[in-house]
């Protein structure tokens, strides 16, 4: 498979939550690779655990995929002609390769209790010897088997690896090595019958004509197992997928990235108005480089750029602050109508607007001057609360900062500079209360503007001043400056 000429690569997540940075970094690399080299992506469910990965997840799974503009070419919702697309839609197919092993002889039931595998586990430990199945029910004599099967035992199906080891080229790392001492026989189905990961995924990859497998790092030691699958069904080596193991992505702290260092999951950083393409942007810098230290780059320049020659082998460190920078960038870089887009919606989950046309038109007046100041969606609503509250108040922590005697002052004068205006627009607003308050009064623009921002406003933090101003309107800025005063 791995000389076929189109390139086919696969996301196969096994969701039981919402997917985090990890795996978005993982259907990142394989979607940038897939529409680089003009292959296809296919989205695969790894669902037969069904007590954690339930429908729920699955589809928030979909939905986080879509938001982040990862399409992909056969999968949920799609369809395509090597489907279903979801492994517990699949369970004949694994069955019918598990019995096919048996009958080769490359598999074998092992009728091994739990409670034996282990006590014999724990003698391995106890002796300095690595621990694993020790091939016990490995050639069972048919005596032996009935005995197991007249004690009512159930037995899972064993995979039997040859001596020998398993050596392949890794597209990051270079040549593998595994010896097959330390790849102990390993279990394809539970005694239910059920499949486990190494039987499913490596008969999916097979079946769906999968050329590259782009993963993490934490999925190599299970590489030799899976080759060992494609052997048993009649694969050659030039016929394996070629394997391309991504390096980890770690917290701060140096340790796996984990909720402890870092938050993990995609929703959080929706929910927290990160852009879909500000978290590809960054992902994408983690374990690879578009080169000449360029690192706001489109997803457009990533289909172009993308090898997987520039993946790095060495541990990515996932660092908040980079990402907030980026998130930033790609907020001031949205045209006017895009930025609307992505604001209302934490509007009015936030219930500063209900999302009237009146309410729409001043959001659309106010956002330019706040595009700059932001790093976040999220930050919106703060932003422009002041311009719709009904009964506005300053903030009881930002109060004392206006009753001061300086404060008072500052209020007043402004009050008397603006309240004869007969052109309301912040040049306008902007010349008097320079005048006034930083030429006659001779204050400092932080400490003349900062009091005067908190009473219009209600907080020290808001968008420009004098636009500020300007949108609030004339007769509620002189009310709530007068409101200031009397406070």
């Amino acid at each position: 498979m791995a000389n076929n000429s189109e390139v086919r690569v696969r996301f196969a997540p096994s969701p039981t939550g919402d997917l985090h940075v990890g795996n978005i970094r993982t259907a990142l690399f394989d979607w940038a690779y897939a529409r680089h080299t003009g292959g296809k992506l296919i989205f695969r469910i790894e669902d037969t655990d069904k007590e954690r990965v339930t429908d729920e997840y699955i589809q928030a799974a979909i939905q986080s995929l879509k938001w982040l503009g990862l399409d992909w070419d056969e999968g949920p919702e799609v369809g395509g002609e090597y489907g279903p697309y979801l492994q517990s839609e699949r369970l004949d197919i694994y069955s019918q390769w598990s019995q096919k092993f048996l009958d080769q002889g490359d598999a074998y039931y092992c009728y091994c209790s739990s409670e034996e595998l282990e006590e014999r586990r724990q003698v391995q430990m106890k002796n300095n010897k690595a621990p694993g199945y020790d091939g016990k029910c490995r050639d069972l004599s048919d005596a032996q088997i009935e005995q197991y099967k007249s004690a009512g035992r159930k037995p899972v199906v064993r995979m039997r690896m040859p001596n020998g080891e398993t050596i392949f080229t890794d597209l990051i790392r270079g040549e593998v090595k595994f010896e097959h001492e330390f790849v102990p026989d390993f279990v394809l189905a539970r005694a239910d019958g059920s499949p486990l990961y190494t039987l499913a995924v490596a008969v999916d990859d097979v079946l769906m004509k999968i050329t590259h497998v782009l993963r993490g790092e934490d999925l190599l030691s299970s590489t030799p197992r899976q080759i060992r699958v494609y052997q048993a069904m009649g694969l050659t080596p030039a016929q394996y997928p070629v394997f391309a193991h991504l390096p980890f992505v770690m917290g701060q702290d140096n340790a796996k990235l984990s909720k402890r260092n870092g938050e993990v999951s995609i929703n959080w950083y929706r929910e927290h108005g990160y852009l879909p393409e500000a978290i590809c942007n960054y992902l994408a810098l983690l374990g690879w480089s578009p080169g000449d230290d360029k690192e706001n780059i489109s997803m457009t320049e990533l289909v172009q750029l993308f090898t997987i020659e520039r993946v790095n082998s060495s541990p990515a460190r996932f660092d908040p602050k980079k990402l907030e920078a980026i998130n930033g960038d790609k907020i001031r870089a949205l045209t006017l109508d895009k930025f609307l887009e992505w604001a209302l919606p934490f509007l009015i989950k936030e219930k500063v607007i209900t999302g009237t046309p009146e309410e729409i038109a001043i959001v659309k007046s106010a956002l330019p001057i706040i595009q700059e100041r932001i790093i976040t969606l999220a930050e919106i609503p703060a932003m422009l609360n002041f311009l719709f509250v009904k009964d506005f108040v300053v903030a009881p922590d930002e109060l004392p900062k206006i009753k001061d005697e300086g404060s008072q002052q500052v209020l007043m004068v402004a009050l008397a500079k603006i309240e004869p205006l007969s052109t309301w627009n912040h040049t306008s607003i902007e010349e008097v209360l320079r005048s006034a308050l930083i030429d006659e009064l001779g204050l400092k623009p932080r400490i003349a503007f900062s009091a005067l921002r908190i009473a219009v406003t209600g907080s020290h933090i808001s968008p420009p001043l004098f636009e500020s101003l300007e949108l609030l309107g004339k007769e509620r800025s002189i009310a709530r400056i007068r409101a200031g005063i009397s406070k």
